[in-house]
């Protein structure tokens, strides 16, 4: 949801936070600051706007000083100005605070700090932190301090606190907060791609820990004090390419990256997709869980895993269903980041219910990784692009190669890289009928049976990148409410290739056509009744499950059209890319 990172070593401080924050963009974009200790001051620089804007405008990599914290925006609390923008500091300067999450007691904490003539500049919760923890500096002891203002904090959070006299404390509580442990450096960070082109070394802060750097090092604690064990492990190098090379944005890049992806995913992890479907089918079946292009990956789950009771449920979605979970019953859990809030809670709940939890996740050291009785990678590399490409791709991939062992057959996916490259070869098609929708204001997505899913995501990837209202429909309930919508100021996007699905669906563009739309047809088959035909390969054979083939047009088609309607396809507004609060 934000970023953060905290550094101490022997190089200058700010254009190492810098350029870590450039690289965790993608978890939150509308403001950025830091803040260095030198020579026994703290000095604060921030501001609105994306960190190349912020840095150029005020200079963030100039401050002096060895340590130093830093921090990337996605509000929550208050509006998005140059107060609210964080590191935010005490009353008396000597405290600079970085934080992610949300601290759910925070007015009455700030109550009490303004009855004891605490004055605040922002309108944060962070800020509420800050003052708290001056407060409980009265001992002189930053780790006693750091100690009693967790126990008095209520919600879910990860901050990084640096005290006038150079020595850093972090805290963590439901939120990702990660060590890098380089040659005489320590940072601290809400993502590997932090530090990970410094080091490859990291320690996994454990839940309810705290973390006290000064000269000699780091050393961990639980919140009730004790000395915490920790591991250092290694993290995977590949984290740390996460470069746009000649592509104009992210998203582009990891569009075209799919022929490899697709080809490669969960390959790495092949026994645990193995155990994985011993285990659903030992069980007759699955819970499977997401949070928005991975929910959309398990309404897919039911269409394309044989043989088993598949019941997807939204993540967010999942508490209100916790007494119908069946015990000593299999949750399979899908998340890009494996921090994602809801589905760690989704998680929780399982276990509660005495269930296995099977994760597919592209980052194998996350949280919910660290929660799963098997783990799935998906080994797509660093996915920068808010909006879900690669990754949802490669979760399809891997539920057809989870397919294949359940039910002994292939998985059909031999030919989908090759099909996939060639469609990235040809988007001139495309790129005609994104120019069209700069002006639209209603898309709709029309699909039947294992189609319906992929209409959901178009929907969902238009709306992220274009801001166009777009809504997927399935294909029988035309007659049942959507086509009161249809008339000559609508486009409609069928997904229409050439299997059982083709001549319902043919018929119900037809009944669109009719009502004045404009129809824009996804299929391998041509048809007067399309406005605008694009094409894709055959599938369900030599080029490749439909599902997979049908979405690299519609991504190639919002990011052309966030193009036309100039926006950021790689950060959209209101989004950030690792929803870490619920």
């Amino acid at each position: 949801m934000c970023s953060i990172i905290g550094y101490r070593g022997g190089s200058d401080a700010a254009p190492v936070i810098v350029g870590a924050l450039g690289r965790m963009e993608y978890r939150g974009y509308d403001s950025v600051g830091v803040a260095t200790c030198d020579g026994g001051a703290i000095s604060v620089r921030k501001g609105t706007g994306r960190v190349a804007e912020v840095n150029g405008r005020a200079g963030l990599d100039a401050l002096r000083g060895t340590t130093g914290i830093g921090h990337t925006r996605w509000a929550t609390h208050g509006g998005v100005t140059d107060a609210n923008a964080h590191p935010h500091q005490s009353n008396s300067g000597s405290i600079a605070i970085v934080h992610n999450g949300i601290i759910e007691n925070h007015e009455d904490l700030k109550r009490s700090l303004e009855a004891d003539g605490y004055e605040f500049a922002s309108e944060t919760d962070t800020e509420v932190v800050a003052n708290l923890l001056q407060r409980n500096m009265a001992s002189g002891d930053p780790k006693e301090a750091v100690l009693r203002t967790v126990s008095e904090l209520e919600g879910q959070y990860a901050f990084v606190a640096m005290f006038g006299d150079g020595r850093i404390a972090a805290a963590r509580y439901h939120e990702p907060l990660i060590l890098g442990v380089g040659a005489g450096e320590i940072f601290l960070s809400s993502d590997v791609l932090g530090f990970v082109e410094y080091t490859d070394e990291a320690v996994y802060v454990g839940d309810g820990s705290i973390v006290m750097i000064d000269g000699e090092g780091f050393s961990i604690y639980g919140f009730d004090g004790a000395e915490a064990p920790h591991e250092v492990t290694k993290v995977s190098k590949e984290f740390g390419d996460a470069y746009k090379g000649d592509y104009a944005h992210f998203t582009l890049k990891e569009i075209h990256e799919q022929p490899e992806t697709v080809a490669g995913a969960g390959l790495r992890t092949a026994g645990a997709i193995a155990e994985a479907a011993a285990r659903i089918r030992g069980a007759g079946g699955a819970y499977v869980t997401g949070s928005g292009s991975s929910y959309n990956a398990a309404l897919l789950a039911r269409q394309i895993l044989p043989g088993a009771r598949i019941e997807p449920v939204i993540a967010s979605e999942f508490q209100f269903s916790a007494g119908n979970i069946e015990r000593g019953s299999v949750l399979v859990a899908m998340s890009q980041s494996g921090e994602s809030a809801d589905v760690l809670e989704a998680v929780r709940i399982a276990r509660g219910a005495g269930c296995s939890v099977i994760s597919v996740v592209n980052i194998t050291s996350s949280t919910l990784a660290r929660q799963s009785d098997v783990v799935i990678g998906m080994g797509c590399g660093p996915e920068i692009g808010v909006a879900a490409t690669k990754s949802f791709t490669a979760q399809l991939a891997i539920l057809y190669r989870m397919a294949a062992e359940m039910g002994g057959g292939g998985s059909g996916l031999d030919g989908a890289p090759a099909s996939i490259t060639r469609m990235l070869a040809g988007t001139s098609a495309v790129k005609r009928v994104a120019a069209g929708l700069r002006d639209v204001s209603d898309i709709y997505v029309l699909g039947r049976g294992i189609h319906y899913p992929v209409a959901i995501e178009a929907a969902l990837k238009l709306k992220e990148l274009t801001y166009i209202h777009a809504e997927g429909i399935a294909g029988g309930e035309l007659k049942h409410g959507p086509l009161a919508l249809m008339d000559s100021s609508v486009h409609v996007v069928i997904i229409n290739p050439g299997d059982a699905t083709y001549k319902d669906t043919l018929t119900s563009a037809r009944e669109i056509r009719a009502r004045g739309a404009r129809i824009i047809g996804i299929s391998d088959r041509g048809s007067d009744i399309y406005d605008d035909w694009i094409e894709i390969p055959a599938g369900g054979g030599p080029g490749g499950p439909y599902p997979i083939l049908e979405m690299i047009p519609v991504q190639l088609l919002s990011y052309y059209a966030a193009l036309a309607k100039d926006t950021d396809p790689d950060y959209p507004r209101n989004l950030a890319k690792s929803v870490t609060v619920r």
